[in-house]
């Protein structure tokens, strides 16, 4: 196995204008290493991994980092950057920058070497030697540890200051989605923080290389908790009871002595701890309730969308094979002929309807997941139920989902004896908020929901001129803001949600939804083929795979151009969305599957409208991006782009719903 990091990997006067031209120059040395195989492919990893959170830290460093097929061993390259290239940090660009692959199978000892200089980089000393080393062999030698002792940063007590006595025991956990470079930086921030403010304090790092579980006794004996995480703490009903400040794992890094300050005073005044949602992950504190409702409403959609697309699917596949009367078919357990296309028909229609009767229960059980954790899991589940049970539909789901999730959070606030903590979560918790969401949809709330779903499935159903196409803009506008994002995914929702009681009007808003979904990636597309100069080469490609991902309906597609130049593409889009939207509801077709793109044509209604609705939202698209580019950059054979203009290649990967 190579070293990590060698002089051929070490850049001292490296010139790029953004993060990603950065980013390109380091990874290019690790390709003529022969460390990287798949240059373009790689750099759409650290792409896709900066686009869930920016890797700036203060004190001028970068860190993109990613795990990738692409890499064929842990490597590691540096770069101190003049001028400093912006990695979003809090407090200005960043002058050294570490460039950080790792396999996607790589060895735990390795992942261990790159947490270890993730830890190094909150020391000073060592930044400040980087900042000073006059050759890339001595830049190396210090990344790997080869420097005199006396360089290392003052031990504990900076200043030869004695240090209070600890009086205040805290644990913590950190992690981050890639568990390479954040969640060790955080903890050498929170235990600096520690040591100076007098404190006990135990860390967790669950991070690529596994996790040591903190001892239980300690976490027993700790006065407040800690969690600095991007992704779900694991077995996170340990700290069940313990006063717990919940952040982001780059407040971790940045606000180490508020956080700890913070704990310390929780526990010092016996606060109750407020439990933390899991779809809360990397929210500050600051963060409103409009915000943490809207990731609670996220937790519950992201989680129905699998049984939607699959119970949906299947009985668009029913249908195609059977007709539309296959749902009056007989039990395929007392029925069924082997030969008989109806029987076969009937099967995937009765298999796609038991997917799809999840869909409200899990929409309600998982809001109030992302809410209370475990615990509402239960009640949120009996709501979403419930809420079937009184014909409340999607709306009663939602409504029964922040109930239990109200609930559970209720319940766990109560101070109760250490003796009977243990059972709070497993069976008090469950039972008590189940009984009282039970009560409230059963006879509070129930029926007033159930009435105005219904009075929602009327006006959809009597929607006719200019009242559907305003909607089909609306719709439209939605589904082409943000890709993907909150707004995508409520009208899809909305449309979704109408399928589980399905009439003329529902059908028509599940159309109107998908088809201005599948708008922003094929208008990419088709730009990039009639006016390829105004577009990079990375850009290029990509439009290449926006073909297909618009015909399959994955909005995501068009990210990497929004995220490129989001000024002149992002409204774009929602022109052309709300074009294909407000003329596939003025068309009248209807749509009976939630997803599939063009590949469930035949079962839409009016489908040459359809396809016309979309060739037009397409059409306008691309020609308003193509004008918008025109009128600033110009043309050029697109083959090598400009100084400068290298690092504005977007390199990031779609992803799909």
């Amino acid at each position: 196995m190579s070293e990590l990091i060698t002089a051929d990997l070490v850049d001292l006067g490296l010139s790029a204008d953004t993060k990603e031209a950065a980013a390109r120059s380091l990874a290019e040395r690790m390709r003529a290493l022969g460390r990287v195989t798949d240059l373009e492919g790689f750099l759409a990893d650290v792409a896709a991994r900066e686009a869930q959170m920016p890797t700036g830290l203060d004190g001028g460093i970068g860190i993109p980092h990613c795990r990738s097929a692409h890499v064929t061993e842990p490597t590691l390259a540096f770069g101190r950057a003049t001028p400093p290239v912006d990695f979003g940090a809090p407090d200005g660009p960043a002058d050294l920058i570490f460039l950080i692959a790792a396999p996607d199978g790589a060895d735990s000892d390795h992942l261990t070497i790159l947490s270890s200089l993730a830890r190094q980089l909150m020391d000073e000393s060592f930044t400040g030697a980087l900042r000073a080393a006059r050759s890339a062999e001595a830049a190396a030698a210090l990344v790997r540890g080869e420097r005199p002792e006396e360089e290392s940063g003052q031990p504990e007590g900076a200043g030869g200051e004695p240090r209070a006595a600890a009086t205040t025991r805290i644990v913590a956990v950190t992690s981050c989605p890639t568990g390479i470079a954040h969640t060790y930086m955080a903890a050498e921030a929170l235990q600096k923080a520690a040591e100076a403010a007098g404190v006990e304090l135990v860390v967790e790092t669950q991070g690529s290389a596994g996790y040591s579980r903190l001892d239980p006794e300690t976490v027993a004996a700790a006065d407040a908790v800690i969690l600095a995480h991007d992704v779900e703490v694991r077995e996170k009903d340990r700290f069940a009871g313990k006063p717990t400040v919940d952040v982001g794992v780059k407040a971790g890094i940045n606000r180490a002595a508020e956080l700890i300050a913070e704990a310390r005073a929780l526990a010092e005044h016996a606060t109750p701890v407020r439990p933390a949602a899991p779809m809360d992950a990397g929210a500050d504190a600051a963060d409103g309730y409009a915000s943490r409702l809207r990731k609670w409403l996220m937790t519950g959609v992201s989680y129905m969308v699998p049984f939607v697309a699959a119970g949906g699917l299947l009985i668009a596949l029913a249908f195609a094979i059977g007709g539309y009367q296959i749902n009056k078919a007989p039990s395929v357990a007392e029925h069924f002929v082997w030969t008989e296309s109806t029987s076969w028909a009937a099967l995937l229609f009765q298999i796609g309807s038991a997917a799809f009767a999840f869909l409200v229960p899990v929409l309600a059980g998982y809001i109030a997941y992302g809410m209370a954790d475990r615990p509402g899991l239960v009640p949120g589940f009996v709501g979403g139920s419930i809420a079937l049970t009184v014909n409340a539909g999607f709306l009663g789901g939602l409504i029964a989902g922040l109930l239990a999730g109200a609930a559970a959070l209720a319940v766990r606030r109560v101070d109760v004896p250490p003796v009977l903590r243990g059972i709070m979560p497993v069976v008090v918790i469950p039972l008590l908020s189940s009984a009282v969401v039970g009560f409230l949809m059963f006879l509070v709330v129930g029926k007033p929901v159930a009435s105005l779903q219904k009075a929602l499935t009327d006006w959809l159903s009597g929607l006719t001129g200019a009242n559907a196409v305003v909607l089909g803009v609306i719709l439209g506008l939605m589904m082409c803001f943000d890709l993907g994002g909150p707004l995508n995914k409520v009208a899809y929702a909305f449309a979704v949600g109408g399928l589980a009681t399905p009439n003329d009007g529902s059908l028509k808003v599940m159309a109107a939804v998908m088809a201005a979904g599948m708008v922003p990636p094929l208008a990419m597309a088709l730009a990039t083929t009639v006016r390829g100069t105004l577009f990079t080469k990375a850009e290029r490609e990509n439009g290449k795979a926006a073909w297909v991902l618009g015909a399959s309906f994955i909005s995501e597609g068009a990210i990497p151009f929004a995220a490129a130049d989001p000024l002149r593409v992002i409204p774009a889009s929602m022109a052309g969305g709300a074009v294909t939207g407000a003329l596939s509801m003025a068309f009248g077709c209807t749509l009976r599957a939630p997803h599939g793109g063009l590949f469930v044509v035949p079962l839409i209604g009016e489908p040459l409208l359809y396809v016309l609705a979309i060739a037009a939202g397409t059409a306008v698209s691309a020609a308003l991006v193509v004008a918008l580019k025109s009128l600033t950059k110009p043309s050029g054979d697109g083959a090598a782009p400009a100084p400068g203009e290298k690092g504005k290649e977007t390199e990031a990967e779609p992803v799909t719903v």
